[in-house]
């Protein structure tokens, strides 16, 4: 029986939880919509439904916020779970993750000079912002990216320790550069600056959906073009090399989709981990190490996470709100404990 054929079951119930995931996060709030209610107001944002009293509110809450934030949601738990897979098939590590080599916190870095500067020159024009924030946080994230796999970089090898190393260094200096704009940050600087440091996907627009949205589908579309040279990748750079694929420049291409994703994700909704550490060791355990499987299907489990762990965000403490990048590093951090403690000495 083919792989795709034998994973068939995995993806369905894969896209049945996507389905129920997205459900939820249109349905469930502080205003609860039946699924009648719902779909109506879907069919009547795409003007193919009559318009009535129930309807009209229900249309109103999902076209002005839960759309757009549940579209938000499926963007960047897509793009953070696709980044998990390239990350750990380039350094061929099941602990590589964008958060622990630093890609995150490069394109936070980004993202708070950008804000702290715009507002030391006079503020930046609401129609730019969306598209500066996530090109000063790709740039930040492709820097220190580019950085942590230069200094893993010894004769022609790429060292998983060392990566990881220099990836905790440089986190831990762009903390520090971005703990310095916090202090010179004025109030509204500062709001903003805490909602990047903390995830959320509170104050969802189709402004800031937009650019994220484009990345997303760029990336869903050309990672699984790279699955084959991904698993060669897997048996080793010579073998690699000996099977006819160009090893160097995949290393630059998904160097460089890393950071675009991971910049568009934290422009959008900040800083949020762990989801592609977890996403990717998930699947790879219910349908194993093929690329051509594991990027799909990392796809929709990484969308359907981030809109569950929104829906506990909002839920938990309502009317109150957790910050996401919160409920995802207490899902995250102890599935990461626990792979520490089963690898082999």
């Amino acid at each position: 029986m083919s792989p795709v054929l034998s994973a068939r079951p995995l993806f369905i119930s894969l896209g049945l939880v996507w389905l129920i995931a997205f459900w939820l996060s249109l349905s469930l709030g502080p205003v609860t919509l039946p699924l009648g209610d719902t779909l109506k107001a879907l069919l009547q944002l795409f003007g193919l439904s009559i318009a009535g009293e129930g309807a009209d509110q229900a249309a109103l809450i999902l076209g002005q916020i839960r759309l757009p934030r549940a579209l938000l949601g499926l963007s960047v738990g897509t793009v953070l779970a696709l980044s998990g897979v390239a990350m750990q098939g380039l350094f061929r590590n099941p602990l590589a993750d964008p958060g622990l080599v630093g890609v995150s916190s490069g394109a936070a870095l980004g993202a708070a000079a950008t804000i702290v500067g715009g507002e030391l020159v006079g503020g930046i024009s609401p129609l730019l912002e969306p598209y500066l924030l996530s090109i000063s946080a790709f740039l930040g994230g492709l820097g220190v990216t580019w950085l942590v796999y230069r200094l893993g970089r010894r004769d022609g090898r790429t060292h998983v320790a060392t990566m990881l190393l220099a990836g905790i260094a440089l986190t831990a200096l762009a903390g520090a550069v971005i703990g310095l704009f916090t202090y010179v940050a004025d109030d509204k600087a500062l709001r903003t600056l805490t909602f990047w440091n903390l995830g959320s996907l509170n104050g969802a627009s189709y402004a800031r959906l937009w650019p994220l949205l484009l990345v997303t589908v760029a990336v869903t579309f050309w990672l699984p073009r790279r699955a084959r040279a991904l698993n060669a990748l897997l048996l080793g750079e010579s073998e690699a090399r000996h099977l006819g694929f160009d090893v160097e420049r995949l290393k630059r291409e998904l160097v460089f989709c890393t950071a675009l994703s991971v910049g568009a994700a934290v422009a959008a909704a900040g800083m949020i981990g762990f989801v592609g550490l977890v996403v990717p060791h998930l699947v790879r355990l219910m349908i194993g190490p093929d690329h051509r499987l594991l990027l799909p299907a990392s796809a929709l489990a990484g969308g359907s996470l981030l809109l569950l762990a929104d829906l506990l965000a909002r839920l938990l403490l309502a009317p109150a709100e957790l910050p996401i990048g919160i409920v995802t590093a207490l899902l995250g951090a102890p599935f990461f404990l626990y792979l520490l403690l089963r690898q082999p000495q």
